[in-house]
């Protein structure tokens, strides 16, 4: 489990931010903003771990946008790199609003 007391940061690769901009219209804030609202939805995202162990994590904006943001975790688990970041679908959707109840 991620220890968020841990963490001190947020990294982001040029590319991946822009492309998360470009193509989803979600900026570097909105992406970062999820982390610090509830509810926060973690899992593993094993289908795609294969050098690095990746995590998706269904959250919301400042604003109530709900976002699915998948991440890895650097610096010996103090900074988070975000890899992608867009819209939740319906299925994340639903499954965040059960967590809401």
């Amino acid at each position: 489990m991620i220890d968020f007391d841990l963490i001190a940061g947020f990294e982001w690769d040029s590319g991946n931010s822009r492309k998360s901009e470009v193509k989803h219209r979600v900026t570097q804030v909105e992406a970062e903003e999820i982390f610090f609202n509830n509810p926060l939805l973690i899992s593993t995202d094993d289908k795609h771990s294969d050098s690095e162990r990746r995590y998706l994590a269904l959250g919301k904006t400042n604003r109530a946008r709900k976002l699915t943001v998948i991440f890895t975790l650097r610096q010996n688990a103090t900074l988070i790199r975000v890899i992608s970041a867009r819209d939740q679908h319906r299925k994340e959707r639903d499954l965040y609003e059960q967590a809401k109840q």
